[in-house]
């Protein structure tokens, strides 16, 4: 299917084409009639899946269709609400390149930065609002931002605003917004209280649901280095001196360790920023600028920090240090291999992370494959083929995790192999490119 199928307006499909974009996605190409049908939707997606393109294409449509038959003044027409200044920024990125000849204006809100800008916008009239929680109820208690209008309500990574503490916060906003109204939501795991909140605020809503939580795609390719937690520096910088890696993202569990990270590596040459919650609005903005345009070719992250972060030819992901939620590990392997394009994921795991390790394969239903062919192995396991059977006990079924051929067998044999695995040629599948890097 290509979006000319979706009966999209030519406004959108002329966006969609200077974006070089022609196939729908999965999630895509279910969501975007459901939407355009103005029916409610729960989606059940993971970050990667192109899920932003899936609410944002109908969504402008339908505001398109909507002014030129009623000519209404500037006025919130739809709410996005995202757990993260990274994400809304990159949402209202997204409207702006789909909705570019639409003539609709959409902005964008987030703490960490001056008001001023935001508040001017606001008096000048915008019919698409992106916010964080915080920043929003801050300006509705300031009265610069009044919801009475809202007839579409997007809630993206619910899951994660229940980890963030705002869930709170969000059923404040909601009750704010007119009962009567088209709402979206959107979380890539389902708990309880998640459940709950979907429950309170769809109406008969379509459930589409697109690549398992404890799924890792199929595309990347997935390596686990034993080392010693005091070496892990040493190995990371041994692996970042091959050049066929073009851009790396690389995940600590704290903030501290992610500037340690950095520092280590500018020590040794390798040009490194940091992104995580200490870090200022514009600090945060600019290293991630740096990054999408190749000046910075290492992002340290941590988790709540990456959430959001879409960068086109992702080619490694680094797990410095392990998660200790399992699913956090899909999460981040995710934001390389996307949209059917090649990846790879390098993890690291010390004697502490052992149990980590054993949670993750568990989760996942894959034996992730052991590079021991490596500079600095770990001392305090001497008998790595005792592992190495215990791990593969774990992977629930034996399958291996590579995502290509060429090296490494389940059973952690296999040979060196050039870390960068050719991933500066990556081709997604299809017959063009699909929108999922701006999810």
């Amino acid at each position: 299917m290509l979006f000319q199928d979706l009966n999209l307006i030519e406004p959108i499909l002329k966006a969609l084409k200077t974006e070089g974009y022609t196939q729908p996605t999965p999630i895509q190409e279910q969501s975007i009639p459901i939407i355009l049908d103005r029916k409610d939707l729960l989606g059940c997606a993971q970050t990667g899946t192109g899920k932003t393109a899936a609410f944002s294409i109908p969504l402008l449509q339908i505001l398109y269709n909507e002014r030129a038959q009623h000519k209404e003044q500037k006025t919130i027409k739809a709410l996005i609400l995202t757990p993260t200044r990274e994400l809304a920024i990159q949402i209202d990125e997204s409207l702006a390149a789909y909705g570019r000849h639409t003539g609709l204006k959409h902005l964008v809100i987030f703490g960490g930065v001056s008001q001023n800008s935001q508040t001017e916008a606001l008096r000048r009239g915008v019919d698409i609002l992106v916010a964080t929680p915080g920043r929003l109820l801050d300006l509705m208690n300031q009265r610069f931002v009044h919801l009475e209008h809202v007839k579409f309500l997007v809630l993206d990574e619910a899951d994660r605003m229940l980890d963030m503490g705002f869930v709170h916060d969000v059923k404040k906003i909601i009750a704010k917004v007119p009962a009567k109204r088209q709402t979206l939501f959107f979380s890539a795991t389902m708990p309880n209280e998640i459940k709950q909140l979907a429950d309170t605020i769809l109406n008969k809503p379509e459930r589409v649901e697109v690549t398992p939580i404890s799924s890792t795609a199929e595309t990347i390719q997935q390596e686990m280095f034993f080392v010693d937690k005091g070496d892990k520096r040493n190995l990371l910088t041994h692996i970042l001196k091959d050049k066929n890696i073009k851009t790396a993202l690389v995940f600590t569990r704290t903030k501290h360790g992610a500037d340690k990270v950095v520092k280590d590596l500018s020590r040794e040459g390798i040009i490194a920023e940091a992104i995580h919650g200490n870090k200022s609005q514009n600090a945060r903005q600019r290293a991630l600028t740096n990054f999408k345009n190749r000046t910075t070719r290492v992002l340290v992250a941590t988790d709540i920090a990456a959430r959001g972060i879409d960068v086109d030819d992702l080619t490694h992901v680094i797990n410095y240090e392990l998660p200790n939620v399992p699913e956090t590990y899909v999460h981040r392997i995710g934001r390389t291999g996307r949209a059917g394009a090649s990846g790879i994921a390098l993890s690291f795991c010390d004697h502490e992370e052992r149990e980590f390790l054993k949670d993750i394969q568990k989760l996942i239903t894959i034996v992730i494959p052991v590079n021991d062919a490596h500079p600095y192995p770990m001392k305090q396991m001497n008998n790595l083929d005792k592992v190495r059977e215990e791990m593969k006990n774990q992977g629930g079924g034996g399958r291996s995790g590579g995502g290509r051929s060429g090296g490494g067998n389940p059973n952690g044999g296999g040979g060196k192999r050039s870390f960068g695995g050719g991933g500066g040629n990556r081709k997604p599948s299809g017959s063009g490119r699909r929108p999922a890097a701006k999810s």
